[in-house]
């Protein structure tokens, strides 16, 4: 484990198996983005649920990236324009993949195969790009990576 987990600013949930990593700036939609993404696939018939919004204690253990919720603010979730929610949640798991802001410009349309980016330290996860505005956007990341959620 590393030495002391790391405060950082994300959403972190649990689909199936999977945990996904929600990350990028203030105001991206990553918080309803998630949130989405847990709505979708309780729809779907499978597991889904919040390990931390808006502050993730990000740590390793034996070589998985483990994110941790603050006990502070265990169970709530920021909806934009809703307000704080409550919802049901699990203290930790293991994170995935790292899910960052897709580019809304035609400059950087396609982003780079194998993306790797470092959360903090030597701490690292495979990408996946989503932009803030994807209608279903559990569909959009299981097209791109089907083993989400097993």
């Amino acid at each position: 484990m590393t030495a002391a987990p790391s405060n950082i600013h994300a959403t972190a949930i649990v689909v199936g198996s999977t945990g996904l990593l929600f990350m990028g700036p203030s105001g991206w939609g990553k918080s309803m983005l998630a949130f989405a993404c847990i709505a979708e696939a309780q729809r779907m018939g499978m597991s889904a649920i919040l390990v931390a919004d808006d502050q993730v204690l990000v740590s390793t253990q034996a070589g998985a990236v483990m994110a941790t919720c603050p006990a502070s603010i265990a169970g709530l979730i920021e909806l934009r324009g809703t307000g704080i929610v409550q919802m049901p949640h699990v203290a930790s798991a293991v994170m995935h993949y790292a899910i960052l802001p897709g580019s809304v410009s035609g400059e950087k349309r396609l982003p780079p195969e194998g993306e790797r980016m470092t959360i903090v330290d030597d701490i690292d996860l495979p990408v996946i790009r989503l932009l803030a505005n994807t209608p279903v956007p559990l569909a959009a990341l299981l097209a791109k990576a089907p083993d989400i959620g097993r």
